[in-house]
């Protein structure tokens, strides 16, 4: 495995690749590396015949008081991992964006409500550093994880409106064993916040048995997850079109139940994909 830190020599190496009809494949990572982010490197391998993992963390997508400086890095273990999976470049850049930096990529609509409420400049930071990373590194396919289920929407949507050639997948949640998302925050819990952490996996699980038997309201499902939820703060919990991400009355569509909650000052999401009411 190769590792590269200048986006030139990235975007070199990239197009050098595609004139010699190699199928570059991408995920991109902000670092501190878990089983779930093996998972989508495990999923790119088969798709490409170069596989690139990049590891930046992204300033653009940080808002204010958020934990931009204090975010967990392990650039060595995160290196070791990258190579276990089959990766032949791993992307650092030490800077991505060049001096004078001013385009941001923007996709209204889809970042407006369920995390963007709350993070008002987020998505338009994700997109940005997406945008650009693709510029740099010329995937034909990249992979996302479906724990950023609005983020992949975006992504995709974003991917579609600037008729960009990239094929996005998305890499199925990966869970601890207590069913909690995996996420690199999840080390900033205490034992005590790890405990409650768990019942935000359980609300959504909830909701779903819910609609197995036959609730379709969504506002009666959104409140019985709500009175399961132990969090310091409730973001929300909401049930959206798995599609356009939609807000909707009732479950009689393909749909997916999301949640956003805070334990002490360490926010996390999670969701799930609702099954279809019983007749």
């Amino acid at each position: 495995m190769k590792t590269i830190v200048d986006p030139a020599e990235m975007q070199a190496q990239a197009l050098a690749w595609r004139a010699a009809g190699l199928r570059v494949g991408f995920v991109p990572t902000m670092g501190f590396l878990h089983s779930g982010h093996t998972s989508l490197m495990d999923l790119a391998r088969p798709l490409c015949d170069k596989l690139v993992v990049s590891i930046f963390v992204n300033p653009l997508q940080f808002g204010p008081n958020e934990d931009l400086d204090r975010y967990p890095r392990d650039p060595v273990g995160d290196a070791e991992k990258c190579a276990a999976h089959g990766t032949d470049v791993l992307f650092m850049p030490e800077a991505l964006y060049p001096k004078g930096h001013v385009t941001r990529v923007a996709v209204k609509g889809l970042t407006e409500e369920l995390c963007g409420a709350d993070r008002p400049t987020h998505f338009e930071g994700v997109t940005t550093v997406v945008a650009r990373l693709f510029g740099v590194v010329q995937p034909n396919v990249a992979v996302f994880g479906e724990k950023d289920y609005q983020q992949l929407a975006v992504i995709r949507r974003m991917t579609r409106d600037l008729a960009l050639p990239v094929e996005i997948i998305g890499g199925a949640l990966i869970r601890d064993n207590d069913g909690v998302a995996l996420s690199s925050r999840n080390k900033y819990l205490s034992a005590d916040q790890r405990r409650r952490a768990r019942t935000l996996s359980a609300s959504l699980r909830a909701i779903i048995g819910a609609v197995q038997a036959g609730e379709t309201d969504v506002p009666t499902l959104i409140e019985l997850g709500r009175s399961i939820l132990d969090a310091d703060t409730i973001d929300y919990i909401d049930i959206r079109d798995a599609d356009d991400l939609a807000p909707m009355a009732t479950v009689d569509r393909p749909a997916r139940v999301f949640g956003a909650a805070r334990y002490g000052h360490t926010r996390l999401i999670d969701n799930m994909a609702l099954p279809g009411p019983s007749a």
